[in-house]
């Protein structure tokens, strides 16, 4: 029989051994994805395949596995049956406001105590580990194994540590480096990751991620852990762990804590309880991937009640990317009064709901929150933000608002402060991963929401805990401020380019990050230039590609509290641009990606109510699509439609604009520029 397509993965437990196998099969609920779970050889295997036209073969053969610290060996015991699961439930400021959740179960029960769930969903298959052996008692984990290994040499997109020296110490912003797993650095990578099988894709990633580290990746050859691999070299990926913290420093720039020394074990709690969902995702289409739910599925539901209305999501017009540049004023633009006044009345003007003070409204060397500088009065500032209808938003850092938590949680919500905006974390440990939860615990009982930024990517916290509206772990918009150009050779000839390739990442990290949550990639750059003429610049910075690329981003991302990166001066020049943008939605009802190859375009729809959303990117190449509108349902909508103009290719700014009626019926050729995009609003007549 020609095989065709096949995912398996088996499993290897550390801390156990069985003397019987035992085995037990099970589909996915629509019977695409078959799963076989057993114990054979005292090891706990699981693999997953698809048969497709009835061929099938092997992609990759794993193992993954736990140590608990003075936890001896046991044996499985006699596998649960297969149990159905569906229940429909609502979702905040997600990308989808409700969804059936809807999967088969089965449980491996060991003698110790040290148990694995497995589901199978439509759209991939997850695990994780469960104890039913401490009580009360204090355990500690020493290692946690989950190898991912390939039977053949695919090509890997890997986002890496920007850290050589201290690789687990970063911001988790990287653009994707695209190679065969033989030829991956020798670097942790973090998630989530995505292996091209050729016939389907595979995306590593995880969630419900708390009270314990987060997951690296490293590249290794060895052994598959089953027959018939047992004796072939498999090229893989291996987890890696943070250590728990033994001690600290701070970084006396913004007092920034950072991890000095680790202890030899990985993890520590006290009772029984779940760890991490570890999925993998498949998707046999491009387009299935920015629109994978399982990230949030498995996440733990809202540990928040009562009327949730004070967790509103919008737009913020934004201090930092454009270094408070505004110009054409009475008075010297900065940290200062009249500055943030300026703002919010181009917020109020504008219908946008927030302001966001970033960094300098305390002064970071002394990492006391509770102390302004003399040039503001933040009460004045939040009293005449709130007489024009927009709030204020507070940046700190992460390790500040811990210490001075319950303080600054009840000063600043008393003031009339909406929420913070919390930097550099840059640490996935188990102590981080706690304050993160705490802040988030003692924010909501505030009214306070957040916006995590410097931090790893979404990992089920934003359904857990909803007031954290937004997640960076995102090459975003800052990176141009500081992105150099080089020489390359390219077919035999010396190119002179940006050293970052911004619209390749954008028409990329909307397939692998956008899977597990919210980007806080902070868009609207008004100053736009073709790959020939971007330069860095860092007082008024430009971005790559075109201004329709720009406005797409608004539609495409997924960000409920999303920043208009640049200054009021420049919006105000681009007024027809900024008042497209300012009346955009920031949460919907439906997302589609209608149309996109992963690193060359990508086209996503997105409903709320009556009307819908449509954009498209693409990356440095010129391309026209014909859109298909047969995602509307029946009847005719009025079209506004922003499109790169004839000379985006020569002049980055340069866009045009068609309105006219459409309906479901209708295909639209759409030219896409260098580097360009287009954004439309479709509103149903």
């Amino acid at each position: 029989m020609q095989l065709r397509k096949f995912f398996l993965l088996s499993a290897l437990v550390l801390c156990s051994a069985c003397a019987i196998a035992e085995e037990v099969r099970f589909t996915s609920p629509d019977g695409r994805l078959n799963v076989q779970v057993s114990t054979d050889g005292g090891r706990l295997q699981y693999s997953v395949s698809e048969t497709i036209q009835g061929t099938e073969s092997v992609y990759a053969v794993n193992s993954i596995g736990m140590q608990f610290e003075g936890v001896k060996e046991g044996k499985y015991l006699k596998p649960s049956k297969v149990k159905r699961v569906g229940e429909s439930f609502k979702a905040l400021n997600y990308k989808l406001s409700d969804f059936r959740d809807e999967y088969n179960v089965v449980e491996m029960r060991n003698s110790n105590g040290i148990n694995v769930e497995f589901r199978a969903y439509n759209s991939g298959v997850a695990y994780r580990f469960f104890t039913t052996r401490f009580g009360k008692k204090e355990w500690r984990v020493n290692v946690e194994q989950a190898e991912f290994r390939f039977t053949s040499d695919h090509v890997a997109y890997l986002p890496y540590s920007t850290n050589e020296k201290n690789p687990k110490a970063m911001a988790f912003q990287a653009t994707y480096d695209v190679a065969p797993l033989s030829q991956s650095k020798s670097l942790e990578a973090f998630l989530p990751a995505t292996v091209d099988c050729r016939t389907a894709k595979v995306t590593i990633m995880e969630t419900d991620v708390e009270a314990y580290p987060g997951m690296f990746l490293l590249h290794k050859s060895g052994k598959g852990a089953m027959a018939p691999y047992a004796d072939k070299t498999l090229e893989g990926l291996v987890a890696d762990f943070a250590r728990y913290p033994k001690t600290f420093d701070y970084y006396p720039w913004r007092v920034q804590k950072y991890v000095k020394e680790t202890e030899d074990f990985i993890a520590c709690g006290k009772g029984d309880r779940t760890f991490p969902w570890r999925i993998l995702a498949i998707t046999h289409s491009d387009t299935e991937m920015p629109v994978n739910t399982l990230a949030y599925q498995l996440a733990s539901p809202s540990r928040i009640g009562g009327d949730l209305s004070w967790i509103r999501p919008g737009k913020v017009a934004w201090d930092w990317w454009n270094d408070w540049g505004i110009s054409g004023v009475p008075f010297k633009a900065g940290i200062n009064q009249d500055t943030y006044k300026y703002y919010i009345d181009f917020a109020s003007r504008q219908g946008l709901e927030y302001v966001v003070l970033d960094e300098g409204w305390y002064e970071p060397k002394s990492g006391d929150m509770l102390t302004v500088i003399p040039q503001l009065n933040l009460p004045e500032l939040v009293d005449y933000a709130r007489g024009k209808g927009v709030g204020i938003i507070l940046w700190t850092v992460f390790n500040v608002l811990d210490r001075q938590l319950e303080e600054s949680c009840e000063t600043y919500s008393r003031m009339g402060i909406k929420g913070f905006k919390v930097d550099f974390l840059d640490r996935y440990d188990q102590e981080g991963v706690d304050m993160i939860y705490r802040i988030a615990e003692r924010c909501a009982k505030s009214h306070l929401m957040l916006d995590y930024h410097g931090i790893f990517a979404p990992q089920g916290i934003t359904r857990t805990y909803p007031n954290v509206v937004n997640f960076e772990a995102v090459f975003g918009m800052e990176e141009v401020k500081w992105t150099e150009r080089e020489t390359v050779t390219v077919d035999g000839r010396n190119v002179n380019q940006p050293s970052k390739d911004m619209p390749l990442y954008d028409v990329t990290f909307p397939f692998i990050r956008g899977m597990v949550g919210s980007t806080d990639f902070t868009p609207g750059g008004m100053r736009n230039a073709t790959k020939a003429d971007f330069q860095p610049v860092y007082n008024n910075p430009m971005t790559m590609g075109t201004r329709c690329h720009q406005m797409a981003h608004y539609i495409v991302h997924e960000s409920p509290l999303t920043m208009l990166a640049d200054n009021p001066t420049a919006y105000m020049r681009n007024q027809r641009c900024t008042d497209f943008i300012s009346t955009l939605p920031t949460v919907f009802d439906r997302m589609l990606c209608t149309q996109g190859e992963m690193g060359r375009y990508i086209v996503i729809a997105r409903q709320k109510g009556d009307r819908w959303y449509l954009a498209g990117e693409t990356n440095w190449d010129a391309r026209t699509l014909q859109l298909d509108l047969s995602f509307l349902p029946e009847g005719d909508y009025q079209m506004e439609l922003f499109q790169d103009g004839p000379n985006a290719g020569k002049d980055a700014t340069d866009y045009s604009v068609v309105s006219r009626t459409v309906s479901r019926t209708t295909r639209l050729d759409v030219a896409m520029a260098s580097g360009g995009g287009f954004a439309m609003k479709l509103q149903r007549k």
